[in-house]
């Protein structure tokens, strides 16, 4: 007897068909836990978050869902117990689909199968599509014709057949593996294998009488190899290796091991022999906890061949290395951290920075930093262990006076430990006499074992001071704009600075320095700004020309030269500080006396968003003590361009043509003939395949601050598309003044969904004044869900 139904309908399955519920989602089922549900990669490494407990796809579907179904026509064979829909099929079951030309459902033998077009949609996003599949009622056995899986992570599988067997196994005959998915672009690389089995229970895929092709020919054959589920985002194993050539070293390959100890925990432990040093170690261990996570990183060696060194601290036996990082949330909004390394010697991190050991740095620090709307607290400890060796000399012209350490003696000693410095802003929510109420505080504290001293013409300047030094700052400002009738804007502003400092075990030596163990110096400000800005309308766009005037009156600053200068000894006078209120850049000097600053600036806007916009201007010191004219124990302000009583002319020019090209310039012109003292010009820039950048730097001659003779560079960079995927590159950097290449490089890269490699070579004549070139070789191969294998070389030559 056979009942049918034509009605084409979405609805839930009639009672006839109630027993199809059963076995319909064990074939979604099947196909979503019991295949490849997800792309290829080796051992996985990433760094695993807190709820990091991947266990796959549970297989646990929930029955008690309604099935719906569709089709154009639905029989029910009751002498052969054969339930049978036709014609467009749809099954919907928990977030599964099922989409087949036919779907049978033997209740004899407790077979369901699936016909023509046959396309499975699951929660997760895997398609799949085949020509048939057969499966058993408990899932026990099954069997695809013709499969293809696609995947969310855009990887692609292709077989023959495949077969699920009793025990979770499923084996794909005549596989195929690959990571695009786009039939319309060609498949650059993929793993062909004679058999695919995933062992669902041991969560593993093998791959037997496998080989990978590039551009359809077989590059490598592997007869036989495992790598972890993919539905294990972090499984132990062996990680790709990379390839390194030094010159000191000799050839060595570095082999990884992952161990996915925990989900939220793993040891990575790494062996790199070395052809001329021995075998390097490392161990990288990585724990994420609820707020944040904590690392600790190791690399240490015996040297075989210390002598590769000699000269350089690196000339010992022992080397080691080791980093810890951490970062925490402690509320939303406070948080803290640490980034700490140690070397065994001064060179061991630039000899063997290619084993990439944690996040290690030159600089230490532990922080502690708060951020809301209206407020910022930072707290830091540092220290500093430099790579630079000792290249003290007692010829050196500018060493100092016999009291002190000659220049390139005792470098390490002369770092000093930062202890804290502490750093918090507050903008006021409540106005204040109308305006804008801020106050910036600083609180600096170190210590510093040894002078940092050095001779300028016969007289001796400081760095640093050997001692412990604390200064408290506090730096509370005002400011209220207003706009006239006319258009002009007014802003009068006021300051008050000041400082605490506490001065201990200072270096007697450095005579210039106050006796007081206890010293304060403080500096109150008014000024007024005035800015009148025309804006002129024409067809296409607008032009603003704006006259910027700026007074601030205030006491000759104090105590000039007795107190140490830690963070103000770098000035950079040009456009962009020219109306800064005070042009120091730290606490330890403030800028004194009666000074105005004059500027113009102009901006012309076209409608299509390209502008240009300028600015030049000059600054006077009209009464009182310039600042920039005074030495203090370092004499950083003497080239500044604001030590005569009419500053130097600055300039700043910026262009932006909306269509890719892009030009800015800063210059500085000597207030008396208008020569240059710097200049900086950038340009960047793109035009079909082709896209650059050049740069322009020229610095004048100043002895007095180390710098001997004037430096004029250029600097490019080229990257240039030569089709879809493929790119060449290269930078170079010219030296003008001696007519040479300091840096160059150059190299090939390609880059598609599925495959990234890239091939330069590089040389840098920067160190020993070229007497000496860097070469280095580089070469990185990336495979998508493979992972990452790379190659770099690195030679010296005289």
């Amino acid at each position: 007897m056979l009942f049918t139904s034509t009605s084409r309908q979405r609805k839930r399955v009639w009672p006839a068909l109630a027993g199809l519920r059963a076995h319909v989602s064990p074939l979604a089922l099947l196909l979503a836990s019991g295949l490849i549900t997800g792309g290829l990669s080796g051992a996985h490494a990433q760094m695993p978050s807190p709820d990091a407990i991947t266990n796959g796809l549970s297989g646990k579907i929930d029955s008690s869902q309604p099935m719906l179904l569709e089709a154009d026509k639905l029989s029910y064979n009751i002498d052969q117990d054969i339930i049978t829909a036709r014609g467009n099929v749809e099954i919907y079951f928990d977030s599964y689909t099922l989409e087949a030309n036919r779907v049978v459902y033997n209740r004899k033998t407790a077979r369901v199968s699936a016909h023509g077009a046959v396309r499975l949609t699951e929660p997760g996003g895997n398609v799949l599509t085949a020509e048939d599949m057969d499966l058993s009622d408990d899932m026990s056995a099954g069997f695809i014709a013709h499969l293809e899986l696609n995947t969310p992570e855009f990887t692609k599988f292709l077989a023959e057949k495949a077969e699920r067997k009793a025990d979770k196994t499923t084996v794909l005959t005549n596989g195929v593996y690959s990571v695009y998915t786009n039939p319309a672009k060609p498949t650059v690389w993929r793993i062909k294998a004679t058999e695919i089995v995933h062992r669902a229970n041991d969560k593993e895929i093998d791959f037997d009488g496998a080989a990978v092709e590039f551009f359809g020919y077989s590059l490598m054959n592997l007869p036989k190899f495992t790598i972890a589920d993919p539905s294990v985002k972090r499984a132990s194993g062996f990680l790709t290796p990379s390839f390194v050539y030094k010159s000191r070293m000799g050839y060595g390959a570095a082999i990884p091991y992952f161990w996915a100890i925990e989900p939220n925990m793993d040891l990575t432990a790494t062996l790199t022999p070395l052809s001329k040093q021995g075998v390097l170690g490392q161990l990288e261990w990585r724990h994420r906890l609820e707020n944040g996570f904590y690392t600790f990183s190791t690399a240490a060696i015996s040297q075989s061949d210390k002598s590769q060194f000699e000269g350089s601290s690196g000339d010992v036996r022992g080397r080691f290395l080791l980093n810890t990082t951490g970062q925490f949330q402690l509320s939303p909004n406070w948080s803290t951290g640490w980034n700490a390394t140690y070397g065994s010697d001064k060179a061991v991190l630039p000899d063997y920075g290619f084993a990439q050991v944690g996040s290690a740095s030159e600089t230490s620090d532990i922080y502690l930093t708060g951020i809301s709307e209206r407020n910022r607290f930072d707290a830091r400890v540092l220290t500093y262990q430099i790579s630079q060796e000792n290249y003290a000399s007692p010829a050196n012209p500018n060493n100092p006076s016999a009291d002190f350490s000659e220049v390139g003696a005792d470098l390490q000693s002369k770092q000093p430990v930062v202890h804290p410095v502490l750093d918090h802003s507050i903008v006021f929510g409540q106005s204040f006499a109308g305006g804008e109420l801020n106050y910036n505080g600083n609180i600096t504290s170190l210590t510093r074992n040894t002078t940092d001293a050095f001779s300028v013409n016969g007289t001796d300047r400081f760095r640093g001071v050997e001692g412990t030094f604390t200064r408290i700052s506090g730096d509370l400002n005002w400011r209220r704009t207003f706009i006239d009738q006319f258009g002009q804007v007014i802003t009068p502003f006021a300051y008050a600075k000041g400082s605490v400092y506490f001065l201990g075990s200072a270096d007697k030596n450095v005579e210039t320095l106050t006796d007081d163990a206890v010293a304060a110096r403080a500096m109150p400000a008014v000024g007024i700004e005035y800015k009148y800005p025309w804006l002129a309308r024409f067809n296409g766009g607008n032009q603003i020309i704006e006259p910027i005037a700026q007074i601030i009156a205030r006491p000759d600053e104090q105590k000039i030269g007795e107190l140490p200068n830690e963070d103000a000894q770098s000035i950079v006078f040009d456009a962009s500080t020219l109306f800064r209120w005070d042009k120091f850049s730290g606490f330890d000097r403030n800028e004194g006396g009666v000074r105005a600053n004059l500027g113009l600036r102009y901006k012309l806007q076209f409608d299509q968003g390209s502008f240009i916009s300028a600015m030049a201007g000059r600054s006077f010191q009209l009464i009182g003590k310039n600042s920039y004219a005074v030495p203090d124990i370092l004499d950083a302000t003497g080239d500044s361009g604001l030590e005569t009583s009419g500053s130097d002319y600055v300039a700043s020019l910026y262009v932006d043509t909306n269509t890719g090209f892009r030009l800015g310039a800063n210059t500085r012109l000597d207030g008396r003939d208008l020569k240059f003292q710097r200049a900086e010009v950038n340009m960047s820039g793109r035009t079909g395949p082709l896209t650059g950048m050049l740069g322009y730097a020229y610095l004048r001659a100043r002895p007095d601050a180390g710098v001997p003779d004037d430096r004029e560079e250029l600097l490019g960079a080229l990257n240039l598309k030569l089709s879809e995927n493929w790119r060449a590159f290269g930078s170079a950097r010219y030296d003008l003044i001696n007519a040479n290449v300091v840096q160059d490089t150059f190299g090939l890269g390609y880059d598609d969904e599925g495959l990234s490699l890239s091939v330069s070579y590089s040389e840098d004549r920067s160190r020993n004044n070229g007497e000496t070139v860097d070469q280095i070789f580089y070469f990185r191969l990336g495979l998508r869900t493979l992972g990452d294998t790379s190659l770099s070389t690195s030679t010296s030559s005289k």
